[in-house]
Protein backbone atom coordinates (compact mmCIF):
# COMPACT_ATOMS: atom_id res chain seq x y z
CA UNK A 1 0.00 0.00 0.00
CA UNK A 2 1.80 3.34 -0.88
CA UNK A 3 -0.27 6.87 0.17
CA UNK A 4 -0.61 10.05 -1.92
CA UNK A 5 2.64 11.78 -0.22
CA UNK A 6 0.83 14.88 -0.13
CA UNK A 7 -0.82 13.75 3.18
CA UNK A 8 2.97 14.44 4.64
CA UNK A 9 4.52 17.54 5.38
CA UNK A 10 8.39 18.21 5.19
CA UNK A 11 9.67 20.90 7.76
CA UNK A 12 12.91 22.79 7.16
CA UNK A 13 15.28 25.04 9.82
CA UNK A 14 13.43 27.45 9.35
CA UNK A 15 9.85 26.68 9.71
CA UNK A 16 8.11 26.83 6.82
CA UNK A 17 6.12 24.15 6.01
CA UNK A 18 4.07 22.93 3.54
CA UNK A 19 2.83 19.65 1.86
CA UNK A 20 5.12 18.26 -1.12
CA UNK A 21 2.62 17.42 -4.01
CA UNK A 22 3.93 14.13 -5.64
CA UNK A 23 1.36 11.37 -5.81
CA UNK A 24 3.73 8.61 -4.95
CA UNK A 25 7.38 9.16 -3.70
CA UNK A 26 9.44 7.25 -5.33
CA UNK A 27 13.50 7.16 -4.91
CA UNK A 28 13.97 9.44 -7.52
CA UNK A 29 11.75 11.61 -5.72
CA UNK A 30 13.06 11.24 -2.18
CA UNK A 31 16.81 12.21 -4.10
CA UNK A 32 15.42 15.48 -5.55
CA UNK A 33 13.85 16.09 -2.23
CA UNK A 34 17.17 15.93 -0.70
CA UNK A 35 18.47 18.23 -2.72
CA UNK A 36 16.25 21.09 -3.11
CA UNK A 37 15.73 20.87 0.92
CA UNK A 38 19.16 20.09 2.73
CA UNK A 39 18.39 22.00 5.47
CA UNK A 40 15.32 19.69 6.16
CA UNK A 41 14.59 19.10 9.97
CA UNK A 42 11.70 17.21 9.80
CA UNK A 43 10.10 14.34 7.66
CA UNK A 44 7.30 12.06 7.23
CA UNK A 45 7.28 9.10 4.62
CA UNK A 46 4.59 6.86 6.01
CA UNK A 47 3.40 3.96 3.65
CA UNK A 48 5.86 5.27 0.83
CA UNK A 49 6.78 1.37 0.20
CA UNK A 50 8.74 2.64 -3.17
CA UNK A 51 11.22 4.16 -0.73
CA UNK A 52 14.23 1.88 -0.56
CA UNK A 53 18.00 1.97 0.71
CA UNK A 54 19.11 3.72 -1.72
CA UNK A 55 17.02 6.98 -1.64
CA UNK A 56 16.95 6.80 1.86
CA UNK A 57 21.17 6.57 1.61
CA UNK A 58 20.47 10.08 -0.72
CA UNK A 59 18.74 11.58 1.92
CA UNK A 60 20.87 11.10 4.89
CA UNK A 61 24.42 12.39 2.78
CA UNK A 62 22.46 15.86 1.89
CA UNK A 63 19.86 15.99 4.98
CA UNK A 64 22.27 15.96 7.69
CA UNK A 65 20.37 18.46 9.82
CA UNK A 66 17.62 16.03 10.10
CA UNK A 67 15.92 15.50 13.53
CA UNK A 68 12.65 13.75 12.89
CA UNK A 69 12.10 10.83 10.99
CA UNK A 70 9.19 8.51 10.35
CA UNK A 71 9.31 5.36 7.86
CA UNK A 72 6.49 3.81 9.08
CA UNK A 73 5.82 1.12 6.64
CA UNK A 74 8.72 1.86 4.56
CA UNK A 75 10.45 -1.18 3.18
CA UNK A 76 13.99 -0.19 3.58
CA UNK A 77 16.99 -2.01 4.42
CA UNK A 78 19.77 -2.44 6.22
CA UNK A 79 22.15 0.04 4.35
CA UNK A 80 19.61 2.89 3.95
CA UNK A 81 19.14 2.99 8.22
CA UNK A 82 22.64 2.29 8.70
CA UNK A 83 23.69 5.92 6.30
CA UNK A 84 20.89 7.49 8.50
CA UNK A 85 22.99 6.44 11.70
CA UNK A 86 26.61 7.55 9.86
CA UNK A 87 25.06 11.28 8.38
CA UNK A 88 22.28 12.09 10.63
CA UNK A 89 23.99 12.79 13.91
CA UNK A 90 21.22 15.57 15.13
CA UNK A 91 18.17 13.18 14.78
CA UNK A 92 16.21 12.54 17.81
CA UNK A 93 12.99 11.34 16.99
CA UNK A 94 12.94 7.93 14.34
CA UNK A 95 9.52 5.76 13.73
CA UNK A 96 10.78 2.34 12.37
CA UNK A 97 7.23 0.63 12.59
CA UNK A 98 6.56 -1.83 9.71
CA UNK A 99 9.94 -1.67 8.37
CA UNK A 100 10.01 -5.33 7.41
CA UNK A 101 13.43 -5.17 5.70
CA UNK A 102 15.03 -4.24 8.32
CA UNK A 103 17.59 -6.47 10.40
CA UNK A 104 19.68 -5.71 13.71
CA UNK A 105 22.43 -5.05 11.43
CA UNK A 106 20.86 -1.77 10.39
CA UNK A 107 19.43 -1.05 13.68
CA UNK A 108 22.43 -1.59 15.18
CA UNK A 109 24.52 1.03 13.24
CA UNK A 110 22.10 3.70 13.82
CA UNK A 111 21.93 3.59 17.38
CA UNK A 112 25.59 3.23 17.31
CA UNK A 113 25.99 6.60 15.19
CA UNK A 114 22.54 8.30 16.31
CA UNK A 115 22.84 7.77 19.96
CA UNK A 116 24.12 10.84 21.40
CA UNK A 117 21.21 12.52 19.99
CA UNK A 118 18.47 10.00 19.41
CA UNK A 119 15.71 10.71 22.27
CA UNK A 120 12.05 9.03 20.81
CA UNK A 121 12.69 5.31 18.93
CA UNK A 122 10.17 3.49 17.59
CA UNK A 123 10.51 -0.38 16.89
CA UNK A 124 7.17 -2.04 16.36
CA UNK A 125 6.13 -5.07 14.24
CA UNK A 126 9.90 -5.52 12.87
CA UNK A 127 9.99 -9.24 12.58
CA UNK A 128 13.41 -9.61 12.34
CA UNK A 129 14.55 -7.56 15.41
CA UNK A 130 15.98 -9.36 17.92
CA UNK A 131 17.08 -8.50 21.47
CA UNK A 132 20.56 -7.30 19.57
CA UNK A 133 19.16 -4.77 18.60
CA UNK A 134 17.57 -3.27 22.26
CA UNK A 135 21.67 -4.47 23.78
CA UNK A 136 22.79 -1.74 21.50
CA UNK A 137 20.56 0.90 22.17
CA UNK A 138 20.91 0.61 25.72
CA UNK A 139 25.05 0.93 24.71
CA UNK A 140 24.60 3.97 23.21
CA UNK A 141 21.08 5.82 23.45
CA UNK A 142 21.66 6.85 26.92
CA UNK A 143 19.44 9.80 26.61
CA UNK A 144 16.72 7.92 25.48
CA UNK A 145 13.29 9.09 26.42
CA UNK A 146 10.92 7.40 24.79
CA UNK A 147 10.55 3.81 22.99
CA UNK A 148 7.94 2.11 21.50
CA UNK A 149 8.59 -2.08 21.03
CA UNK A 150 6.36 -4.32 19.75
CA UNK A 151 7.47 -7.90 19.24
CA UNK A 152 6.97 -11.31 19.79
CA UNK A 153 10.88 -12.13 19.83
CA UNK A 154 11.84 -9.93 21.78
CA UNK A 155 12.72 -11.08 25.42
CA UNK A 156 13.81 -10.05 28.70
CA UNK A 157 17.59 -9.46 27.46
CA UNK A 158 16.79 -6.58 25.44
CA UNK A 159 14.45 -4.70 27.52
CA UNK A 160 16.96 -5.28 30.47
CA UNK A 161 20.04 -3.81 28.25
CA UNK A 162 17.51 -0.73 27.58
CA UNK A 163 16.29 -0.06 30.97
CA UNK A 164 20.37 -0.37 32.56
CA UNK A 165 21.54 2.08 29.59
CA UNK A 166 18.98 4.84 29.40
CA UNK A 167 17.83 5.76 33.05
CA UNK A 168 16.29 9.48 31.41
CA UNK A 169 13.34 7.16 29.91
CA UNK A 170 10.00 8.66 30.62
CA UNK A 171 7.91 6.95 28.11
CA UNK A 172 7.69 2.87 27.77
CA UNK A 173 5.17 1.54 25.69
CA UNK A 174 5.34 -2.54 25.85
CA UNK A 175 3.76 -4.87 23.43
CA UNK A 176 6.02 -8.23 23.76
CA UNK A 177 4.48 -11.46 24.67
CA UNK A 178 7.79 -13.35 25.55
CA UNK A 179 8.68 -10.44 28.28
CA UNK A 180 8.22 -11.59 31.56
CA UNK A 181 8.42 -9.38 35.48
CA UNK A 182 11.88 -9.79 35.05
CA UNK A 183 12.35 -6.56 32.79
CA UNK A 184 9.85 -5.16 34.53
CA UNK A 185 10.79 -4.57 37.80
CA UNK A 186 14.27 -3.78 36.72
CA UNK A 187 12.52 -0.94 34.71
CA UNK A 188 10.94 0.09 38.32
CA UNK A 189 14.35 0.05 39.78
CA UNK A 190 16.73 1.52 37.08
CA UNK A 191 14.58 4.18 35.13
CA UNK A 192 13.14 6.42 38.20
CA UNK A 193 11.80 9.17 35.72
CA UNK A 194 9.11 7.03 34.12
CA UNK A 195 6.37 8.91 33.64
CA UNK A 196 4.13 6.95 30.89
CA UNK A 197 4.11 3.10 31.25
CA UNK A 198 1.62 1.39 28.24
CA UNK A 199 1.34 -2.76 29.03
CA UNK A 200 -0.38 -4.25 26.32
CA UNK A 201 -1.79 -8.14 26.04
CA UNK A 202 0.95 -9.23 28.45
CA UNK A 203 0.19 -12.74 29.42
CA UNK A 204 3.31 -12.88 31.68
CA UNK A 205 2.88 -9.99 33.81
CA UNK A 206 2.02 -10.51 37.23
CA UNK A 207 0.89 -8.09 40.10
CA UNK A 208 4.74 -8.88 41.12
CA UNK A 209 5.91 -6.73 38.26
CA UNK A 210 3.59 -3.40 38.43
CA UNK A 211 4.68 -3.50 42.32
CA UNK A 212 7.72 -2.75 41.10
CA UNK A 213 6.89 0.10 38.93
CA UNK A 214 4.42 1.76 42.21
CA UNK A 215 7.91 1.67 44.19
CA UNK A 216 10.38 2.62 41.58
CA UNK A 217 9.10 4.77 39.55
CA UNK A 218 6.96 7.88 41.83
CA UNK A 219 7.12 10.16 38.76
CA UNK A 220 4.42 8.33 37.06
CA UNK A 221 1.51 9.91 35.54
CA UNK A 222 0.11 8.07 32.42
CA UNK A 223 -0.49 4.06 32.88
CA UNK A 224 -2.00 1.83 30.30
CA UNK A 225 -2.91 -1.93 31.06
CA UNK A 226 -4.62 -3.24 28.23
CA UNK A 227 -5.35 -7.32 28.25
CA UNK A 228 -2.62 -8.18 31.09
CA UNK A 229 -5.12 -11.18 32.40
CA UNK A 230 -2.41 -11.81 35.53
CA UNK A 231 -2.40 -8.13 37.08
CA UNK A 232 -5.16 -7.54 39.82
CA UNK A 233 -6.23 -5.37 42.32
CA UNK A 234 -2.78 -5.49 44.18
CA UNK A 235 -0.96 -4.33 41.38
CA UNK A 236 -3.46 -1.40 41.02
CA UNK A 237 -3.13 -0.70 44.59
CA UNK A 238 0.90 -0.69 44.50
CA UNK A 239 0.52 1.85 41.75
CA UNK A 240 -1.88 3.73 43.58
CA UNK A 241 0.79 3.98 46.85
CA UNK A 242 3.87 4.61 45.18
CA UNK A 243 2.74 6.79 42.12
CA UNK A 244 0.34 9.70 43.87
CA UNK A 245 0.81 11.71 40.83
CA UNK A 246 -0.86 9.76 38.08
CA UNK A 247 -3.22 11.90 35.89
CA UNK A 248 -4.26 9.13 33.32
CA UNK A 249 -5.25 5.57 33.67
CA UNK A 250 -6.65 2.89 31.07
CA UNK A 251 -7.33 -0.84 31.88
CA UNK A 252 -8.64 -2.95 29.24
CA UNK A 253 -9.81 -6.30 29.14
CA UNK A 254 -7.85 -7.14 32.68
CA UNK A 255 -10.57 -9.39 34.11
CA UNK A 256 -9.04 -9.76 37.27
CA UNK A 257 -8.91 -6.17 38.19
CA UNK A 258 -11.86 -5.25 40.01
CA UNK A 259 -13.34 -1.98 41.94
CA UNK A 260 -10.91 -2.07 45.43
CA UNK A 261 -8.02 -1.34 42.64
CA UNK A 262 -9.94 1.79 41.36
CA UNK A 263 -10.66 2.64 44.74
CA UNK A 264 -7.22 2.62 45.92
CA UNK A 265 -6.64 4.83 42.69
CA UNK A 266 -9.64 7.11 44.12
CA UNK A 267 -7.72 7.15 47.64
CA UNK A 268 -4.01 8.44 46.60
CA UNK A 269 -4.03 9.63 43.47
CA UNK A 270 -6.39 13.01 43.83
CA UNK A 271 -4.61 14.35 40.24
CA UNK A 272 -6.50 12.04 38.01
CA UNK A 273 -7.79 13.72 34.87
CA UNK A 274 -8.64 10.61 32.80
CA UNK A 275 -9.97 7.72 33.35
CA UNK A 276 -10.73 4.91 31.14
CA UNK A 277 -12.42 1.28 31.98
CA UNK A 278 -12.90 -1.14 28.66
CA UNK A 279 -14.46 -4.64 29.25
CA UNK A 280 -13.84 -4.21 32.85
CA UNK A 281 -16.57 -6.57 34.33
CA UNK A 282 -15.27 -7.28 37.87
CA UNK A 283 -15.58 -3.36 38.15
CA UNK A 284 -18.58 -1.79 39.92
CA UNK A 285 -20.11 1.18 41.18
CA UNK A 286 -18.13 1.15 44.19
CA UNK A 287 -15.08 1.18 42.27
CA UNK A 288 -16.00 4.92 40.73
CA UNK A 289 -17.54 6.37 43.92
CA UNK A 290 -14.10 6.04 45.26
CA UNK A 291 -12.91 8.29 42.12
CA UNK A 292 -16.17 10.81 42.40
CA UNK A 293 -15.54 10.87 45.97
CA UNK A 294 -11.36 12.21 45.84
CA UNK A 295 -10.72 13.13 42.20
CA UNK A 296 -12.61 16.43 41.43
CA UNK A 297 -9.65 17.26 38.44
CA UNK A 298 -11.07 14.37 36.41
CA UNK A 299 -11.83 15.90 32.86
CA UNK A 300 -12.17 12.88 30.99
CA UNK A 301 -14.33 9.33 32.04
CA UNK A 302 -14.91 6.71 29.27
CA UNK A 303 -16.54 3.26 30.26
CA UNK A 304 -17.26 0.61 27.68
CA UNK A 305 -18.95 -2.82 28.33
CA UNK A 306 -18.47 -2.24 31.98
CA UNK A 307 -22.01 -4.12 32.76
CA UNK A 308 -21.91 -3.80 36.49
CA UNK A 309 -21.78 -0.21 36.84
CA UNK A 310 -25.14 1.80 36.84
CA UNK A 311 -26.47 5.38 37.44
CA UNK A 312 -25.02 4.81 41.38
CA UNK A 313 -21.38 5.37 40.05
CA UNK A 314 -22.31 7.80 37.35
CA UNK A 315 -24.18 10.27 39.77
CA UNK A 316 -21.23 9.83 42.09
CA UNK A 317 -18.73 10.87 39.54
CA UNK A 318 -21.55 13.81 38.64
CA UNK A 319 -21.74 15.80 42.30
CA UNK A 320 -17.72 15.24 42.83
CA UNK A 321 -15.95 15.79 39.45
CA UNK A 322 -17.86 19.15 38.29
CA UNK A 323 -14.50 19.87 36.03
CA UNK A 324 -15.63 16.57 33.90
CA UNK A 325 -15.57 17.89 30.16
CA UNK A 326 -15.97 14.34 27.84
CA UNK A 327 -18.11 11.73 29.04
CA UNK A 328 -18.08 8.39 26.58
CA UNK A 329 -20.23 5.18 27.31
CA UNK A 330 -20.75 2.39 25.01
CA UNK A 331 -22.83 -0.32 25.81
CA UNK A 332 -23.19 -0.04 29.78
CA UNK A 333 -26.63 -1.05 30.07
CA UNK A 334 -27.31 -0.76 33.92
CA UNK A 335 -26.77 3.54 33.16
CA UNK A 336 -29.90 4.63 32.50
CA UNK A 337 -31.86 8.47 32.41
CA UNK A 338 -30.98 9.17 36.29
CA UNK A 339 -27.25 9.32 35.68
CA UNK A 340 -27.58 10.89 32.84
CA UNK A 341 -29.46 14.06 34.75
CA UNK A 342 -27.11 14.04 37.24
CA UNK A 343 -24.31 14.83 35.40
CA UNK A 344 -26.25 17.89 33.48
CA UNK A 345 -27.31 19.24 36.98
CA UNK A 346 -23.47 18.96 37.96
CA UNK A 347 -21.54 19.02 34.83
CA UNK A 348 -21.51 22.76 33.50
CA UNK A 349 -18.22 22.16 31.64
CA UNK A 350 -19.30 18.75 29.60
CA UNK A 351 -18.43 19.36 26.37
CA UNK A 352 -18.13 16.18 24.45
CA UNK A 353 -20.61 13.41 25.19
CA UNK A 354 -21.04 10.16 24.02
CA UNK A 355 -23.84 7.57 25.00
CA UNK A 356 -23.40 4.68 22.26
CA UNK A 357 -25.83 2.32 22.25
CA UNK A 358 -26.88 2.65 26.56
CA UNK A 359 -30.57 1.75 25.90
CA UNK A 360 -32.22 3.21 28.88
CA UNK A 361 -30.95 6.91 28.05
CA UNK A 362 -33.86 8.81 26.77
CA UNK A 363 -35.02 11.91 26.33
CA UNK A 364 -35.07 12.68 29.98
CA UNK A 365 -30.94 12.53 30.52
CA UNK A 366 -31.11 14.92 27.09
CA UNK A 367 -33.34 17.52 28.42
CA UNK A 368 -31.20 17.55 31.50
CA UNK A 369 -27.81 18.14 29.25
CA UNK A 370 -29.59 20.52 27.55
CA UNK A 371 -30.48 22.90 30.32
CA UNK A 372 -26.96 22.40 32.09
CA UNK A 373 -24.03 22.02 29.37
CA UNK A 374 -23.30 23.37 26.37
CA UNK A 375 -21.72 20.26 24.23
CA UNK A 376 -20.13 20.51 20.99
CA UNK A 377 -19.99 16.89 20.90
CA UNK A 378 -22.93 14.65 21.21
CA UNK A 379 -23.21 11.10 19.96
CA UNK A 380 -26.41 9.01 20.96
CA UNK A 381 -26.00 6.08 18.27
CA UNK A 382 -28.44 3.27 19.24
CA UNK A 383 -29.87 5.15 21.97
CA UNK A 384 -33.54 4.16 21.09
CA UNK A 385 -35.48 5.63 23.87
CA UNK A 386 -34.55 9.17 22.52
CA UNK A 387 -36.59 10.97 19.97
CA UNK A 388 -37.54 14.33 18.72
CA UNK A 389 -38.07 15.70 22.49
CA UNK A 390 -34.45 15.08 23.40
CA UNK A 391 -33.42 16.60 20.29
CA UNK A 392 -34.78 19.41 20.77
CA UNK A 393 -33.36 20.12 24.06
CA UNK A 394 -30.22 19.70 22.52
CA UNK A 395 -31.12 22.08 19.97
CA UNK A 396 -32.45 24.46 22.44
CA UNK A 397 -29.75 24.69 24.51
CA UNK A 398 -26.20 23.94 22.54
CA UNK A 399 -25.38 26.43 20.12
CA UNK A 400 -21.99 25.56 20.04
CA UNK A 401 -22.84 21.77 18.53
CA UNK A 402 -20.64 20.98 15.93
CA UNK A 403 -20.65 17.11 15.81
CA UNK A 404 -23.81 15.19 16.09
CA UNK A 405 -24.34 11.08 15.82
CA UNK A 406 -28.10 10.44 15.86
CA UNK A 407 -27.78 6.81 13.85
CA UNK A 408 -30.22 3.51 14.54
CA UNK A 409 -32.60 6.42 16.57
CA UNK A 410 -35.73 5.13 14.71
CA UNK A 411 -38.08 7.72 16.68
CA UNK A 412 -36.15 10.46 15.41
CA UNK A 413 -38.13 12.71 12.92
CA UNK A 414 -38.05 15.77 11.30
CA UNK A 415 -38.88 17.92 14.16
CA UNK A 416 -35.78 17.38 15.73
CA UNK A 417 -34.32 18.30 12.00
CA UNK A 418 -35.46 21.51 11.86
CA UNK A 419 -34.59 22.37 15.70
CA UNK A 420 -31.10 21.36 15.32
CA UNK A 421 -31.30 23.76 11.93
CA UNK A 422 -32.66 26.86 13.54
CA UNK A 423 -30.23 26.23 17.25
CA UNK A 424 -26.87 24.65 15.86
CA UNK A 425 -26.04 26.94 12.88
CA UNK A 426 -21.98 25.84 13.45
CA UNK A 427 -22.86 21.99 12.94
CA UNK A 428 -20.28 20.49 10.21
CA UNK A 429 -20.82 16.64 10.65
CA UNK A 430 -24.17 15.10 10.92
CA UNK A 431 -24.78 10.99 10.76
CA UNK A 432 -28.42 10.37 10.50
CA UNK A 433 -28.20 6.72 9.16
CA UNK A 434 -31.10 4.52 9.69
CA UNK A 435 -33.22 6.91 11.38
CA UNK A 436 -36.28 5.76 9.56
CA UNK A 437 -38.76 8.94 10.60
CA UNK A 438 -36.65 11.87 8.90
CA UNK A 439 -37.63 12.32 5.71
CA UNK A 440 -36.55 15.10 2.77
CA UNK A 441 -38.73 17.86 5.03
CA UNK A 442 -36.88 17.38 7.97
CA UNK A 443 -33.47 17.37 6.44
CA UNK A 444 -34.72 20.69 4.07
CA UNK A 445 -35.06 22.79 7.77
CA UNK A 446 -31.64 21.03 8.52
CA UNK A 447 -29.77 22.21 6.32
CA UNK A 448 -31.46 25.77 5.79
CA UNK A 449 -29.24 27.57 8.36
CA UNK A 450 -26.22 25.00 8.62
CA UNK A 451 -24.60 25.76 5.89
CA UNK A 452 -21.06 24.99 7.50
CA UNK A 453 -22.32 21.34 7.12
CA UNK A 454 -18.93 19.28 6.20
CA UNK A 455 -20.30 15.99 6.12
CA UNK A 456 -23.43 14.32 5.97
CA UNK A 457 -24.38 10.29 6.39
CA UNK A 458 -27.80 9.35 5.76
CA UNK A 459 -27.36 5.76 4.36
CA UNK A 460 -30.80 3.59 5.05
CA UNK A 461 -33.11 6.70 5.79
CA UNK A 462 -35.87 5.18 3.48
CA UNK A 463 -37.74 8.54 3.77
CA UNK A 464 -34.93 10.50 2.23
CA UNK A 465 -34.82 10.59 -1.87
CA UNK A 466 -32.92 12.08 -4.33
CA UNK A 467 -34.34 15.50 -3.47
CA UNK A 468 -32.86 15.49 -0.41
CA UNK A 469 -29.58 14.80 -1.53
CA UNK A 470 -29.61 17.51 -4.05
CA UNK A 471 -31.32 19.87 -1.24
CA UNK A 472 -27.82 18.95 1.17
CA UNK A 473 -25.18 19.82 -1.82
CA UNK A 474 -26.92 22.46 -3.08
CA UNK A 475 -27.51 24.44 0.31
CA UNK A 476 -24.12 23.36 2.03
CA UNK A 477 -21.03 24.87 0.01
CA UNK A 478 -18.07 23.58 2.28
CA UNK A 479 -20.00 19.90 2.17
CA UNK A 480 -17.26 17.50 1.04
CA UNK A 481 -18.39 13.78 1.91
CA UNK A 482 -21.94 12.29 2.09
CA UNK A 483 -22.33 8.81 2.60
CA UNK A 484 -25.69 7.65 0.55
CA UNK A 485 -27.45 5.25 -1.32
CA UNK A 486 -25.50 5.40 -5.02
CA UNK A 487 -29.13 4.79 -6.22
CA UNK A 488 -30.33 8.12 -4.39
CA UNK A 489 -27.61 10.84 -6.28
CA UNK A 490 -29.03 11.79 -9.36
CA UNK A 491 -26.99 12.54 -12.52
CA UNK A 492 -27.84 16.47 -11.98
CA UNK A 493 -26.37 16.36 -8.24
CA UNK A 494 -23.21 14.64 -9.65
CA UNK A 495 -22.66 17.63 -11.83
CA UNK A 496 -23.84 20.10 -9.14
CA UNK A 497 -21.44 18.76 -6.65
CA UNK A 498 -18.45 18.38 -9.27
CA UNK A 499 -14.98 16.90 -7.74
CA UNK A 500 -15.24 18.17 -4.47
CA UNK A 501 -17.01 16.43 -2.61
CA UNK A 502 -16.05 12.17 -2.09
CA UNK A 503 -19.32 10.14 -2.64
CA UNK A 504 -19.38 7.13 -0.49
CA UNK A 505 -22.08 5.04 -2.49
CA UNK A 506 -23.76 2.01 -0.68
CA UNK A 507 -25.75 -0.01 -3.29
CA UNK A 508 -29.08 -1.15 -1.69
Amino acid sequence: MCLPFNSHHATDNTGAEGALESSYLSDAGLIALSVGFPNLEKLSLIWCSNISSQGLTSLAEKCRFLKSLDLQGCYVGDQGVAAVGEFCKQLEDVNLRFCEGLTDTGLVELARGCGKSLKTFGITACAKITDVSLEAVGMHCKYLESLSLDSEIIHNKGVLSVAQGCPLLKVLKLQCTNVTDEALVAVGSLCPSLELLALYSFQEFTDKGLRAIGVGCKKLKNLTLSDCYFLSDIGLDAVAAGCKGLTHLEVNGCHNIGSLGLESIGKSCHQLTELALLYCQKIVNSGLLGIGQSCKFLQALHLVDCSRIGDEAICGIAKGCRNLKKLHIRRCYEIGDAGIVAIGENCQFLTDLSLRFCDRVGDEGLIAIGKGCSLHQLNVSGCHRIGDVGLVAIARGCPQLSYLDVSVLENLGDMAMAELGEGCPLLKDIVLSHCHQITDAGLMHLVKRCTMLDSCQMVYCPGITAAGVATVVSSCPSVKKILVEKWKVSERTKRRAGSVISYLCVDL
